[in-house]
């Protein structure tokens, strides 16, 4: 029996169905909606009754102290935003590659980390190469390949969205540095599931979702930005980043000289308070914990599939694969119609780059592996 390390009855969606889907939009756990419950209740509903100038930073000051210690960063560092796009979007015009450059990405990686750049090269004179993830190669291995002198900026998600593959970010780093490469690193497949050593991988900006694996709700995200960065005025420059927001000077640009200076406005604090609570389960569960728990069953998941002929995108013990993404793949299946099928038997999953994806967080167990197993059985049939 695996046992999973959060409460199942913390997530009521378990009680009508297997969730196997945190990847793509993750369950929350009853502890931070309690709190945000807390907060609407008592707090956000009643305006500045219950809240001061005051308390709005601290409540960015609480989170940035809790992602700092998840991320393993210092908290000046770290930024927040109300979403990963948000300021992936900002940091074509941040980095300023030089002229006739090469931006290097995957082809398959999420459009927000993509898309800014491709929009750089339609207005600039640059080029965004893209890369294969084959299932037959390391990706960390066909990025670096794929380097020259000609390369200003390797954008890539830590862990692949659609097919759980992991790339090495410190060696990745390492060979960015030889040919004075920036790196842009997302991080929202990977934070809350597995270790993200920010300080360690060194890259201009690692940013993550503050919702899928770090167990929040929607509005807000975080970035961790390099030194380099916190010298620069945001293009995208907002009243709240000021040293001082409330003192509202509307004739200056006086940014606080950390990562607050990326803050825009007036958050989702109920969000905030929510991700805060969610962020401290985390960490008092640590991540070897939570990733040996996704690992096990994801073994059991691969063993189990491979019988009724689903093969995943990387084995197991592939260095190059996560164990809380799981991609299945059959030949010659309609993969949407299984999903849907196995939606019709209240599994959910999702379907990425014409295989299943199946996502393990902290609250699945065997059961929820043996549903969707059982599933494959009877399709089968």
């Amino acid at each position: 029996m695996i046992s999973p390390p959060f409460d199942r009855l913390d997530y009521p969606s378990l009680l009508q169905s297997a969730y196997l889907n945190q990847a793509s939009l993750g369950l929350i756990g009853q502890p931070a909606v309690t709190a945000m419950h807390t907060f609407i209740d008592n707090v956000a509903r009643h305006g500045n009754l219950y809240m001061s100038d005051s308390d709005e930073v601290a409540h960015c000051e609480t989170l940035r102290e809790r992602a700092s210690r998840l991320l393993h960063c210092d908290s000046s560092q770290v930024a927040i935003v109300a979403s990963a796009s948000e300021i992936l979007g900002q940091l074509p015009m941040l980095l300023q590659p030089r002229p006739k450059s090469t931006i290097l990405a995957v082809s398959s990686d999420f459009p927000a980390v993509t898309r800014p750049w491709l929009r750089l090269a339609a207005l600039k004179n640059h080029t965004v190469r893209f890369v294969e993830d084959q299932p037959a190669c390391d990706l960390t291995d066909t990025l670096i390949e794929a380097m020259d002198e000609s390369t200003s900026v390797v954008a890539v998600s830590s862990v692949q969205y659609a097919t759980g593959t992991a790339v090495d970010i410190s060696r990745l780093r390492q060979n960015t540095m030889q040919v004075d490469a920036h790196l842009i690193v997302d991080a929202t497949q990977a934070a809350g599931a597995t270790r993200v050593d920010a300080a360690a991988w060194d890259a201009d900006a690692v940013v993550t979702s503050g919702y899928k694996w770090l167990g929040g709700h929607g509005g807000i995200a975080l970035a961790v930005m390099s030194p380099r960065l916190l010298e620069q005025i945001p293009p995208l420059t907002g009243w709240m980043g000021a040293t001082d927001p409330f003192g509202f000077d509307a004739t200056s640009v006086s940014l606080a000289n950390d990562a607050r200076r990326y803050t825009q406005s007036t958050m989702s604090y109920v969000s905030m308070v929510g991700l805060v609570v969610a962020i401290e389960q985390l960490l008092s569960l640590g991540e070897a914990r939570i990733e040996a728990h996704a690992r096990s069953l994801a073994a059991m998941v691969v063993s189990e599939a491979s019988k009724y002929g689903w093969q995943p995108f990387r084995n197991v013990g592939d260095p190059a694969g996560s164990p809380h993404i799981i991609s299945l793949g059959r030949p010659r299946e309609s993969v949407q119609a299984i999903v849907e099928n196995l939606r019709s038997h209240n599994i959910v999953c999702s379907t990425r780059g014409g295989r299943i994806r199946i996502s393990l967080a902290p609250y699945n167990d065997d059961s929820d592996v043996n549903t969707l197993i059982e599933a494959f059985a009877g399709a089968l049939k």
